[in-house]
């Protein structure tokens, strides 16, 4: 299980990105929110859609939960 954070701050498009633990986008500690830990990042971003109702994989490290 990994932990998983999701960006506060939008991109352009409006989506916030859902990162793991140890991707090279990870935002700074002042721009992320925790989400907890889990085995896949499909319920990382259901998580992070309770408080972001756009929220996106990112498609470095949660590339089979990102849509274009």
């Amino acid at each position: 299980m990994k932990k998983y954070y999701v960006n506060k701050k939008a991109q352009s498009n409006g989506d916030h990105e859902v990162h793991h633990e140890n991707c090279k986008y990870l935002p700074t500690n002042e721009n992320r929110k925790y989400l907890g830990q889990f085995s896949s990042c499909k319920d990382a971003v259901k998580e992070a859609k309770k408080d972001y109702s756009q929220s996106n994989g990112c498609k470095t490290c949660s590339n089979e939960c990102h849509t274009s």
